[in-house]
């Protein structure tokens, strides 16, 4: 299977246009075919159908184009890795995170960074400790935040000393906004905004201590903005974490919970991993600011 093939079937997949991904390409779109219909004889598999309204991957398409985009992303990052090993420290470091306070720390140390070495530059990827996890293994990230216990034979992490308060982000004139603080027993019967998750109505159940059917959640999300959409339409009581959406002089206002529920962060990577010359200094970097943090 050739890299190139890979290219050309993302583009086509990305574009949903032979005509369009080959105009992208600088190739002809016969020539464009006919490589993807080798692609497909290789594999065995229909991987994209043509009709009147484009082109749509079929089930094993989907497959093909996830797995082609890391197999991509790793190629790229390799390359770039090779040609910047000179002596001077150029790159991109690759981290992994959700939304969460903490990528304050990140921001810092990079801009800490920035004043003797212009030539680094970072890539953030949003997504929860699972996936963080899951690209650490792939090496297609070098680092990652995540809140959730992790192996540690197989990855090193050092704790993060901000942390992240759980609370009630809402409209300033929603009836809870006139309260300091939220209990838990007050959402009860409450039109929920919650982090998609599974099983989110029987945890919030067992955490705030009544039945499963008084858990009214309206709609889940995974980017906390789409979720403070949603509150400041007055849909109901987002869930979230502090700190992540500006309130101050606007129309929405966070109030955290009762009892208090704080999340703890780890800066994790994997055990024996060749770090570039970016990323080795970007850990050196973070070792040594994150005494200043802990005082």
């Amino acid at each position: 299977m050739d890299i190139r093939v890979l290219r050309y079937f993302l583009a086509v997949a990305r574009e949903q246009s032979y005509s369009v991904a080959a105009e992208r390409l600088y190739l002809s779109q016969p020539t464009l075919s006919r490589q993807l219909k080798e692609l497909e004889e290789e594999l065995g598999k229909t991987l994209l159908i043509r009709s009147n309204k484009g082109v749509t991957l079929t089930e094993e398409g989907m497959i093909l184009r996830k797995r082609a985009e890391e197999i991509v992303e790793l190629l790229d990052k390799a390359e770039q890795e090779v040609k910047n090993s000179s002596d001077s420290v150029t790159g991109k470091v690759y981290i992994g995170a959700g939304e969460t306070y903490a990528i304050k720390l990140i921001a810092d140390i990079a801009k800490h960074l920035q004043a003797d070495n212009p030539g680094i530059s970072y890539s953030l990827y949003s997504a929860d400790g699972t996936d963080v996890l899951e690209r650490l293994d792939r090496g297609l990230i070098d680092f990652g935040i995540i809140f959730q216990p992790y192996d540690s034979t197989k990855y090193e992490g050092i704790k993060i000393p901000l942390k992240d308060t759980f609370g009630v982000l809402m409209r300033r004139d929603m009836p809870f906004a006139e309260k300091d603080i939220i209990k838990l027993s007050d959402l009860k019967g409450q039109p929920l905004i919650v982090p998609r998750q599974q099983n989110h109505s029987t945890q919030l159940s067992q955490r705030i201590g009544i039945a499963e059917e008084d858990i009214k959640i309206v709609a889940e999300y995974n980017l906390v903005y789409n979720g403070s959409v949603m509150a400041a339409e007055g849909m109901g009581y987002c869930l979230c974490f502090d700190r992540l959406i500006n309130t101050e002089g606007g129309s929405m206002c966070f109030k955290p919970i009762e009892p208090k529920i704080e999340a703890e962060s780890t800066f994790v990577w994997k055990r024996y991993t060749v770090f570039t010359k970016a990323a080795s200094l970007f850990l050196s970097q973070f070792r040594q600011d994150i005494d200043n943090y802990r005082k």
